[in-house]
């Protein structure tokens, strides 16, 4: 049965744009002009090209029992044709190789999940040492095609599923908080869906300058608004990201990475300008088992800003959609 929710009119919502002419389902176009436009494993390396060449490893877990999401794959709610049962699991990961092990020995036990992909983003092509999964036949199956993606995010080749689930190396979501998450996904599948909000804020809200500053985690849980989940922790669905790579506006893929940051800011942006809707925080708990990344450098709260004004520049206005409302999972909590 489906999780509750809380005030699940958000997510119908969310999902409002996504039909199309004579009630066919499909994705809105891009409001900028187009000018400026989880069993065994198998394997196969991706290479992902960006500023220095980046690889994907991608490990398949052929799973027999899918059936609530093969359910969903059946059913008139499948979005954009064509994807497969469950979700695939994609991890973003840099020379951290234990933990990078941790993360596909977790996610690959994760029911639902169809595939586990990491996003290789080191010069180097990965070794077994360091590629080296929760498996010796995923180890020594890593072989195969290479494809180029460029970017800075994974295309969509090699994705069987509608479902993606972004995530950071250093970050461990329990599998039954994930398939919660997923059935919110399920409901509206134009949304992102994730567990990291941020909030975009006037710096001056008196004025007639729109100037945007970044808004952390603690801005979100002082006032309970935000408007972007970050790709760190999130699901969407995976046509977004071939909308990265191929029809999002080419200035914010050289700034991204021209700067290395803010792809997660870039991706938030694009969805919110595609359907005109917020994203849905899940409540959850999630667990950091690395150290500090790059948000607790000096400076972090302020080239983030300088993202977002970059950004809204160049779409023409702040596509971002602020919103209070939070999925919570009322079996699992007192308060909801």
């Amino acid at each position: 049965m489906m999780p509750k929710l809380l005030l699940q009119a958000a997510a119908a919502v969310a999902d409002r744009r996504w039909y199309g002419s004579g009630g066919r389902r499909g994705y809105l176009p891009l409001r900028h002009p187009p000018h400026v436009a989880p069993g065994r494993f198998t394997a196969c390396l991706l290479a992902v090209a960006a500023v220095t060449t980046t690889f994907a490893l991608a490990l398949t877990l052929h799973r027999p029992d899918l059936s609530s999401a093969a359910a969903y794959a059946a059913s008139p709610r499948g979005v954009g044709g064509g994807g497969g049962a469950g979700y695939a699991v994609v991890i973003n990961t840099w020379k951290r190789y234990d933990l990078l092990r941790r993360s596909v020995a977790h996610y690959s036990g994760c029911g639902g999940v169809d595939a586990v992909h990491v996003v290789w983003s080191e010069p180097e092509e990965p070794t077994r040492s360091s590629a080296g999964a929760s498996s010796t036949a995923a180890t020594a199956a890593a072989r195969g095609a290479v494809r180029d993606q460029r970017g800075g995010q994974p295309q969509q080749q090699g994705l069987t599923t509608d479902a993606v689930f972004s995530v950071d190396d250093d970050l461990i979501v329990p599998c039954s908080t994930l398939r919660f998450a997923f059935a919110v996904w399920q409901s509206a599948p134009s949304a992102m869906v994730g567990f990291v909000p941020r909030m975009h804020w006037l710096a001056d809200p008196g004025s007639n300058a729109k100037e945007y500053r970044y808004g952390s985690w603690w801005s979100v849980w002082w006032t309970g608004t935000y408007s972007m989940v970050l790709s760190k922790a999130s699901f969407f669905h995976r046509q977004y990201l071939d909308l990265y790579t191929n029809r999002m506006l080419p200035s914010i893929r050289d700034y991204v990475n021209e700067n290395r940051n803010c792809e997660d800011i870039a991706m938030s942006f694009l969805v919110a300008n595609v359907t005109g809707s917020p994203p849905i925080w899940v409540q959850g708990r999630i667990f950091e088992i690395g150290s500090s990344g790059i948000s607790s450098l000096k400076g972090h709260d302020l080239q983030r800003s300088k993202c977002l004004n970059t950004f809204s520049a160049m779409y023409g206005h702040m596509p971002l959609v602020a919103t209070t409302v939070k999925a919570v999972d009322s079996r699992t909590s007192w308060f909801w």
